[in-house]
């Protein structure tokens, strides 16, 4: 079964070195379009906003409010590099913020109930892993089936009700503390995206699962476990989103079942236009990341222009279908040169 395909939009050098000057700044938008872009808007919310968008307030803010955002396309990228989806990203966060406060209320210490959460988190990916790669289920169908059960669980422990305890000042602080005058949640986006761009790009694991998600068949040809590394990217982005929903619960320091899934399309979101950036056609870390923050930088702006409450599932929207055209046009400009080009198809399926 087929859950996601891509096609590999970088040129090569050889590509390039034939290309006319227009030509190859052209094959290169969809390469720096995007960071191109964010800085664009930067500097327009800037001139537009000078007294509270060019802010360290607003600067502080934005990166306390798409922290978590970002650490769930992070949890999202994983799957995607070989080929996946993983929703429970979304519908899982709902259960683990409500579950580390009650885990608290009922006694046990902050550390061993976020300890707790991680780890069930990685469960949950585990299980998904295994639908899919053994039960051979679409990652869609059965990310979105084992998502739904976990926000039945949430909605069932609630009862619809908030969850309220008293927590540890310290487990507080995993959220709200500031390191050189930011919040202490960005320090934890960037450990992870070094970490995980280190993964991807300079070890067998990042080299197995991204043959894996070009073409799962010659990965196993090849001699790849392809079951044994798709399941573990299910159980780390599970674990991601374990820890994503611990920082939420920090955040907001009580739990509700109706809080959570608007993360899932900002997630997303950010996760699929880090495949048109930087390597287009490519999942990446750096792709991942210049995606979340544009969405920040647009979202934050417009707000602030007195933009209403349905601003920001728009612009989530919008955005990704102009990065997905703007891909798709380069594309059609490389299909339509005299000479045949080397382009590589990657079909990610399971």
């Amino acid at each position: 079964m087929q859950s996601l395909k891509s096609d590999a939009l970088e040129p090569t050098r050889p590509e390039l070195a034939r290309l006319p000057a227009r030509a190859r700044l052209m094959s290169r938008l969809p390469v720096y379009g995007l960071p191109i872009l964010t800085v664009l808007l930067i500097l327009l919310f800037s001139l537009l906003l000078p007294q509270t968008f060019p802010t360290m307030l607003n600067l502080r803010s934005i990166l306390a409010d798409k922290s978590i955002i970002a650490i769930l396309s992070l949890a999202a990228m994983i799957p995607m590099v070989t080929g996946k989806l993983d929703l429970t990203v979304g519908y899982g966060i709902v259960l683990w913020h409500i579950l580390v406060i009650s885990l608290q209320e009922a006694g046990l210490p902050w550390p061993a109930a976020c300890l707790l959460v991680v780890i069930m988190g990685g469960l949950v990916g585990l299980l998904n892993g295994v639908l899919i790669e053994i039960a051979r289920i679409d990652s869609f169908i059965a990310t979105l089936g084992t998502g739904t059960v976990l926000y039945a669980v949430a909605l069932w422990h609630t009862g619809g009700r908030q969850i309220v305890a008293e927590l540890s000042p310290a487990f507080h602080a995993i959220n709200a503390t500031f390191v050189f005058g930011l919040p202490v949640t960005t320090y934890y986006v960037l450990i992870l995206a070094v970490l995980l761009w280190i993964m991807l790009e300079y070890t067998p694991t990042g080299r197995f699962l991204y043959a894996i998600g070009a073409n799962p068949r010659a990965a196993m040809l090849n001699g790849i476990p392809v079951a044994r590394y798709t399941i573990a990217a299910f159980v780390i982005s599970g674990i991601l989103s374990g820890f994503a929903g611990i920082l939420l619960a920090a955040k907001l320091r009580i739990g509700q079942a109706s809080v959570g899934l608007e993360y899932l399309l900002p997630a997303l979101v950010g996760a699929f236009l880090g495949s048109t950036t930087i390597r287009p056609g490519r999942v990446n870390v750096w792709g991942t990341m210049i995606g979340v923050a544009i969405l920040a930088v647009g979202i934050s702006g417009i707000q602030q222009f007195g933009g209403s409450f349905w601003v920001e599932p728009m612009f989530n929207g919008m955005t990704l279908l102009t990065a997905i055209g703007i891909a798709g046009y380069a594309r059609r400009r490389r299909g339509t040169g005299n000479k045949p080009v080397t382009s590589t198809r990657t079909d990610k399926g399971g």
